[in-house]
């Protein structure tokens, strides 16, 4: 068989599963709107830097290309997200490969990485998180190669890929991390006297170091805004619950395949060092007791194609032809009769009453990870409601000012989706940009407006805002849909601050 052919066959079936996970994304990416998060990347994008305060520059500068190619309407924003999630699937298909399985092995693991909650949901909107797990996946691909060959291309490969996912979102290092542990565990430690995983490792810092020097130059932002999410955001998270969601972010159905898959990846000699990679992630997140669940989600790939070939091989060997006349099948069939009823649940394919009902009928949900309520739809669908709505209602304070006062007039957000929406939305309503002291929004600064008439969104509505001479109540946010702080949001007149704003806005900043 030539080297094509081969190639051809390994990706037919990842190729097929690729296709469908495509299929899903596009009858889901516009039935609801924009995501928070989204507008608050495409003004990241129009300030392109080496860092942001909440995260590095990679996806910002793929963002910055896609919109100059393709605009900003829903299907230009989210195509590549899923397209990213395709290649997750398709690298899971190259895994099985690797581990020895053959076409039906390919067809349970690929099936189990199109089903999980987790990678419907992240691969349904644009952000850093479905280029993460794209980047995790090919990290593990590479790293069994060099496991098994030692070839120091492949190490420059996997040096660029990790330094790639790096500039990409800093957790990363969890994998070089544990890439290293595991090659000093176990014997592969030898390959640690040769010059690939060195070089590797430059290339992967050099990649990297850009990130780093804009990090120095604005002291550090990153590191105080995690501080700051994980004691005053994010929901703490004991041992068990933190397993349990586990499972249901990666669907109850596949729970048979990683599982198993795990514990094969640390007894086989030639794959320890990759699951050690998975296990010393996972024993970093619950510890910390404030990591959100889905974060290890990145790392189940290889699982998934280990459990996928374990189950193919025990259920096609000719020495139990009985297994083999039930397992296969029944494998196949509990991954779609438990796994295809979920999709319409983290996958906005209803429409959104539709999706509510299905959900409460359902039964079935992933626990809050921020220390917020939630109403009628969890956060990461809420998120997608009110803002044009909310954008409306504030052009309409901003328009019945004189002209003189429009002129400079401040509008200030409290939040980085409420500045994101109101750059967004704002310019068919005749807004100016916000301004906002949350996140990267503070580091653009006050755009030059002192106070003197401010349009505040957000805040206490029983604020006096002592630091103004005038304060009105002059309307607040209405919608049904989104998350409950959202809703009934007030949006102030403030007038004559008594301190220039410059000079305020140093007290205000929110890294969180």
């Amino acid at each position: 068989m030539t080297n094509r052919m081969r190639l051809r066959d390994a990706v037919a079936v990842p190729l097929v599963f690729a296709a469908l996970k495509l299929l899903l994304h596009a009858l889901a990416y516009s039935n609801f709107g924009y995501f928070r998060d989204e507008l608050y990347y495409i003004a990241c994008s129009k300030h392109l830097a080496w860092g942001y305060v909440d995260q590095p520059p990679l996806s910002i500068a793929l963002l910055a290309l896609n919109r100059a190619l393709f605009g900003d309407s829903l299907l230009a924003l989210r195509w590549l997200p899923a397209l990213a999630g395709a290649g997750t699937v398709l690298v899971t298909g190259l895994l099985v490969r690797e581990f020895g399985g053959r076409r039906f092995a390919q067809t349970l693991a690929c099936l189990a990485a199109v089903l999980p909650p987790v990678w419907l949901i992240v691969d349904h909107f644009f952000s850093m998180n479905a280029f993460d797990t794209l980047f995790w996946s090919l990290g593990a691909l590479l790293f069994l190669r060099v496991l098994d060959s030692g070839r120091t291309r492949t190490w420059v490969a996997l040096g660029v890929v990790l330094g790639l996912g790096l500039l990409n979102k800093t957790s990363t290092l969890w994998f070089i991390g544990g890439a290293f542990l595991g090659l000093l565990l176990t014997p592969h430690r030898r390959l640690l006297a040769t010059r690939g995983p060195w070089l590797g490792a430059a290339l992967a810092a050099l990649l990297f170091l850009p990130h780093v020097l804009w990090q120095v130059a604005n002291d550090w932002p990153t590191v105080e805004f995690m501080r700051n999410a994980s004691q005053f955001k994010m929901v703490r998270t004991g041992l068990a619950d933190f397993w349990l969601q586990q499972v249901l972010v990666m669907s109850p159905v596949t729970l048979l395949l990683w599982l198993p898959g795990l514990v094969a990846l640390l007894v086989a000699r030639r794959t320890r060092a990759l699951g050690i990679v998975f296990v010393a992630t996972a024993a970093l997140l619950t510890l910390s007791g404030s990591s959100r669940p889905n974060y290890l989600a990145v790392a189940y790939a290889p699982l998934l194609a280990m459990g996928a070939t374990l189950i193919a091989g025990v259920g096609g060997t000719d020495r139990r032809p009985g297994l083999r006349r039930w397992l296969r099948p029944a494998a196949l069939v509990q991954l779609l009769a438990g796994g295809l009823p979920l999709v319409p649940a983290f996958l906005p394919i209803l429409p959104v009453e539709r999706h509510i009902a299905y959900n409460r009928a359902l039964g079935l949900t992933i626990k809050a990870q921020e220390d917020s309520d939630e109403g009628p739809l969890p956060q990461v669908f809420a998120d997608m409601f009110g803002w044009e709505d909310m954008v409306r209602r504030v052009a309409r304070v901003y328009h019945a000012l004189p002209a003189e006062e429009r002129a400079k007039c401040a509008i200030v957000a409290t939040n980085y989706g409420r500045a994101g929406a109101i750059d967004f939305f704002g310019p068919r309503h005749g807004l100016p940009p916000a301004i906002s002291p949350h996140n990267n929004y503070w580091l653009w600064g006050t755009r030059g407006y002192t106070g003197e008439v401010v349009i505040l969104v957000g805040g206490a509505r029983d604020d006096p805002h002592t630091d103004f001479h005038s304060a009105v109540l002059a309307d607040t946010t209405s919608c049904a849909y989104c998350m409950p702080y959202e809703n009934g949001a007030p949006i102030f007149l403030l007038k004559g601050m008594k301190r220039p704003l410059a000079e305020r806005w140093v007290e205000i900043k929110d890294y969180e």
